[in-house]
């Protein structure tokens, strides 16, 4: 497996010469058996208990180079957000497609252990749920928030203790507008209450489509390129709400700037 220099450094740019010649040209039909295949023997491998970290950044990195290779151009910056820190830490970002589920282990998982608050469902999924669940994830029906978020407090400050990271997405479902109204505050009291700083990011995904066969195989658009970025560790204080709000305005002045 190749290492990408996106594990090592501050910044990583997809390479001029990743994409392929006949898979950039037909970038749907090319990804999906290869983002499959990946998924396919990585949660066989949970399901037989046989996962682990690194093979969780592998299958991860396969998907980062499927993308790359169908012409899906990706952009990671200020890494040094979180690989500087000495503690773990939550990360609050907005959540547009499935493609952030699959390309955050590779960027968090080689520097600081790290896990997602998920909707339960999703530990059923057949391609990935095995997977994920061998992530020892903090899944939430996300029916009743005041359980979501006793949940989230509970098991998110045991793994903030034992050392692992956790990373929030506390928009209900996924979207590519960002709308601050419904972006809850759940990864801003966890950060709280554990006593650990949080690490806003913000990212555009939206080049991974959504189609009417569900959110995880919509159409690839290689004429949109992929954004993380990791804003610099913030304290959430007094009752939070400079932090939420920072929170945000990072998320919305991102975007703002990569649609231009």
């Amino acid at each position: 497996m190749k290492n990408y220099s996106v594990m090592y450094s501050n910044t990583y740019t997809t390479p001029n010469d990743a994409r392929g010649f006949f898979s950039s040209r037909f970038p749907s039909l090319f990804f999906y058996p290869s983002m499959a295949k990946t998924a396919f023997f990585a949660n066989r491998e949970a399901k037989q208990g046989k996962s682990s970290d690194q093979a969780w950044v592998n299958a991860s990195l396969r998907v980062i180079k499927a993308l790359e290779r169908v012409g899906v151009s990706l952009s990671f910056k200020n890494l040094s957000a979180f690989t500087e820190l000495d503690s773990p830490c939550v990360f609050i970002g907005n959540h547009m497609s499935t493609l952030e589920t699959f390309v955050l282990p590779a960027i968090i998982q080689p520097h600081k252990p790290v896990t997602f608050v998920v909707k339960s469902s999703l530990l059923n999924y057949p391609f990935f749920g095995n997977l994920m669940a061998s992530r020892e994830p903090i899944a939430v029906n996300r029916t009743n928030p005041r359980e979501d978020l006793k949940k989230v407090l509970s098991e998110g400050c045991e793994k903030l203790a034992q050392g692992k990271s956790i990373i929030v997405f506390p928009q209900s479902t996924r979207s590519t507008n960002f709308d601050r109204t419904k972006f809850n505050s759940i990864g801003v009291k966890l950060a709280k209450k554990a006593g650990v700083p949080i690490v806003p990011l913000a990212l555009k995904t939206d080049s991974w489509g959504h189609s009417k066969l569900g959110k995880e195989f919509g159409p690839i658009d290689t004429s949109k390129k992929v954004h993380f970025a990791f804003h610099p560790p913030i304290t959430a204080e007094s009752n939070g709400k400079e932090a939420h709000t920072s929170v945000c305005n990072f998320i919305e002045t991102s975007l703002n700037k990569w649609e231009k």
